[in-house]
């Protein structure tokens, strides 16, 4: 059956409900969300580490942390969900000199533009974390107003308001097409049928290369599998430690409840929607994560509650925001490279600009725009 809305938006993650919401919140609310599962919020959102940092090497995502956590620690308030906000804070380990050097730089950065990161010695990690060896560590950078949070029930409370206002959610859905005349979006084409609409915001995750690719634009945003293992913690890594990277290795551990979750990106594995934990990875995990956290040695490890996601990777690490140039009528809202999470609530507000205002003004996203490619764009380095 064909259908019209004014806008469709591709994806049912924390990146489109955020979206929705904040249409809605501010009267757009002829809206249809495409999600192709079965169920909402079942990707990319329902399977992160649920990270939520300020720690970024670059002014805009520090600034799409700033606003992003703040709207997270009053969202209770706010959408009258309770999201699960932990502030345990954020560790990064640094052991060579030249990471030290840019740490420092960044963490200056920050504080610059009012993030209260502070700088460790190795003797404040040992009483920080410790099960940490620190013996060759050159110091630390830490944020204890960063943490974790439930990004399900942030999705969930942003969908539940979005739909109270009007949007309409088709579940079981895919975008199999997008309809085009004269350099502009007409149409989405589905299984359930055709709906016509004014403008399409792709926040596909991990797919949204692929929806891209439908209406013939290159998006470079890629699936990668990341794989979360859960243990029981010795007794040295138990309780309220901070989430702690290991920035050489790119080891990362936090608590999680009374357990102890841990990974490490594998980046010689090629791009694919593998959801599968990958326990082949897992011995090179350990071999990491023993060389940092020697205690790690006595963790049990519960196999039955490991699981695998997926990263929406872009070349320099940043997200794709904004009208394209190629197509009016379309918006990318995607590649978060594993900080969607953090960066949901901003992008949501801004991406409602885009479309409302003409262009998004409160945080300027030019250096997020597709078209920084063509000058290589400007990597941002805190990534996990």
């Amino acid at each position: 059956m064909n259908q019209r809305a004014s806008v469709v938006i591709i994806g049912a993650g924390i990146i489109g409900a955020s979206i929705a919401y904040h249409l809605t919140e501010r009267g757009c609310r002829d809206i249809i969300m495409l999600e192709q599962a079965e169920t909402e919020i079942t990707g990319s959102t329902a399977r992160s580490a649920a990270g939520v940092r300020h720690q970024f090497s670059t002014e805009v995502n520090i600034r799409l942390s700033q606003y992003g956590v703040a709207r997270i620690r009053a969202f209770a308030a706010e959408v009258g969900v309770d999201p699960g906000f932990q502030a345990i804070g954020y560790c990064f380990l640094v052991s060579d000199p030249a990471s030290w050097a840019a740490y420092q730089r960044a963490a200056a950065l920050q504080r610059h533009l009012g993030v209260p990161t502070e700088l460790l010695d190795p003797g404040d990690i040992a009483r920080l974390i410790p099960g940490a060896a620190t013996d060759d560590l050159l110091g630390a950078t830490y944020c204890a107003a960063d943490g974790h949070c439930d990004p399900h029930s942030v999705a969930l409370g942003y969908l539940t308001r979005a739909r109270e206002r009007g949007m309409r959610l088709w579940r079981a859905t895919p975008a199999t097409g997008l309809g085009t005349v004269g350099g502009a979006v007409q149409a989405v084409h589905t299984p359930a049928g055709t709906i016509s609409c004014d403008v399409v915001i792709n926040a596909a995750g991990s797919w949204a290369g692929e929806v891209a690719a439908l209406a013939g634009l290159d998006v470079p945003v890629r699936p990668f599998r990341r794989c979360i293992y859960v243990a029981d913690p010795p007794a040295e890594l138990s309780g309220r430690l901070p989430l702690t990277i290991d920035v050489a290795s790119g080891f990362y551990l936090r608590p999680e409840g009374g357990q102890l979750i841990f990974g490490m990106s594998n980046h010689a594995e090629p791009s694919s929607h593998a959801l599968h934990v990958d326990w082949d990875w897992l011995a090179t995990v350990l071999d990491a994560g023993l060389a940092r956290f020697p205690p790690l040695e006595r963790a049990r490890l519960h196999d039955d509650r490991c699981w695998a996601g997926s990263y929406e990777i872009t070349p320099d690490h940043n997200p794709i925001l904004g009208r394209h140039p190629a197509l009016a009528g379309y918006i990318d809202a995607s590649g978060f490279s594993g900080h969607g999470i953090s960066h949901a609530p901003a992008t949501g507000m801004l991406i409602a600009e885009e479309l409302l205002d003409g262009r998004a003004h409160t945080i300027d996203i030019d250096p997020l725009r597709i078209t920084r490619f063509a000058d290589g764009g400007s990597d941002e380095t805190h990534i996990v």
